[in-house]
């Protein structure tokens, strides 16, 4: 769900090797906190903005009954892999606009897709739009300050979900080029949000599926100091 405009981008999204999906973990606690910002009432419209293959919408489901959740993304092939798992999805650009009218969305779920736009500023203005005055912002995104970087910089390697190169990765551990071109700690992502019009920003931690078996007792542990932790799951509302 980049709406980037570079075709070299737009065939790199549209490869079915790229993943689309992020761990059932960040999607849970994401799920968590949205259902208890919802509170008690029924019927709420959820935008899952770059819903990608769906798997995010299929393990918060549990967590969101009773509410209507719409996908949206531009890959046809994500759309195509989305469809089992969200009865409802549309084709949508952020940079030409959502196909959904001002103010219609009570909570927008926007997951690990800020990190691969050109202009995410664009990006923040069109969900803003969308959502209805003091509607929910749910953002998920890898953090640059994650516990692992922190070290990794230290001994002069290329931090852990950075990359140089659409063809390949160098410099860093891992194999898979996914397409970042923005990373955020966690007070950057609060002063951005702030900045883009939301209020309220609160910034909580969630596990990465991607970290070796060994060590994820201790990336969960890091989830309690969310600066430190693998994924940033930040909350806001709008201003």
């Amino acid at each position: 769900m980049t709406g980037t405009g570079s075709p070299s981008l737009r065939d790199f999204y549209e490869d079915p090797a790229v993943p689309v999906a992020s761990g059932d973990a960040r999607s849970r606690r994401q799920a968590r906190l949205l259902a208890d910002a919802l509170g008690p009432a029924t019927g709420r419209l959820v935008v899952d903005v770059g819903c990608g293959d769906g798997s995010a919408a299929r393990a918060a489901a549990p967590y969101l009954g009773g509410h209507r959740l719409v996908g949206v993304d531009w890959s046809h092939d994500a759309l195509r892999r989305a469809r089992p798992h969200i009865g409802n999805v549309v084709r949508g650009e952020l940079d030409h606009g959502l196909p959904f009218a001002d103010g219609c969305a009570d909570a927008v779920l926007f997951s690990e897709v800020i990190e691969h736009l050109v202009d995410p500023d664009h990006a923040l203005d069109e969900l803003r739009r969308i959502l209805r005055p003091a509607g929910h912002l749910m953002l998920s995104t890898p953090n640059l300050a994650a516990w692992y970087n922190r070290a990794l910089l230290l001994a002069g390697v290329q931090p852990v979900f950075s990359e140089v190169s659409l063809r390949g990765i160098h410099g860093r551990p891992g194999s898979q080029v996914v397409g970042h071109l923005r990373l955020f700690t966690a007070r950057a992502l609060r002063s951005y949000l702030t900045a883009a019009g939301f209020r309220d920003v609160r910034i909580t931690g969630a596990p990465f599926h991607g970290v070796p078996r060994g060590l994820r007792l201790l990336d969960r542990a890091a989830c309690a100091v969310p600066g430190a932790a693998s994924i940033l799951l930040a909350h806001a509302r709008r201003g």
